[in-house]
């Protein structure tokens, strides 16, 4: 049981990316044709069983990861990337406007 807890800790954190793509990257990649998604103003639990990519078309979202990783922010214009297996809070503070896609 000690040795198991000892490797639970060393384990990694897993990191969101967030980067500012490209005119040309949104059209490769076919972002408007990716479903949208919408929230209000809110906090709230959230697991990712698979990956998800998503293109911010409005709002401003605070994601605090519970493995202990880095808090981030971001907003219109970001691509982010939110990697399998990650256990977060989202704190939605503008209203989400989202392309999303899974996998």
């Amino acid at each position: 049981m000690q040795g198991e807890f000892s490797m639970a800790k060393s384990k990694k954190p897993l990191s969101i990316k967030i980067e500012k793509p490209s005119k040309d990257k949104l059209e490769q990649e076919g972002i408007e044709g990716w479903p949208i998604w919408e929230k209000e103003v809110s906090t709230f639990d959230y697991h990712y069983d698979e990956k998800e990519t998503c293109f911010i078309l409005d709002g401003k979202v605070r994601i605090e990861p519970k493995d202990g990783g880095k808090p981030v922010e971001f907003g219109p214009g970001d691509l982010v990337t939110f990697p399998e297996g990650l256990d977060c809070v989202w704190k939605i503070s503008k209203p989400v406007r989202k392309h999303y896609k899974f996998g």
